[in-house]
């Protein structure tokens, strides 16, 4: 099955460990990053894409995929 997340978070060093923690896990960037403003702070998002064996379900932790 293919499994899809988008990563947000506010464009600092925990946000880059994220998507590091992400591709070490397997899954693989999907399109550049997009960033905004909060009014605030930037905040980047970035998606990511893994292809994996099972079903899928509505019930699926992605995050532990």
């Amino acid at each position: 099955m293919k499994l899809y997340r988008y990563l947000t978070g506010p464009d600092d060093a925990t946000f880059c460990l994220r998507v590091s923690e992400a591709l070490n896990n397997g899954w693989e960037l999907h399109g550049g990053p997009t960033l905004t403003f909060d009014g605030k702070r930037v905040i980047a998002g970035q998606a990511v894409v893994k292809e994996t064996p099972g079903v899928f379900s509505r019930d699926m932790d992605l995050s532990k995929a």
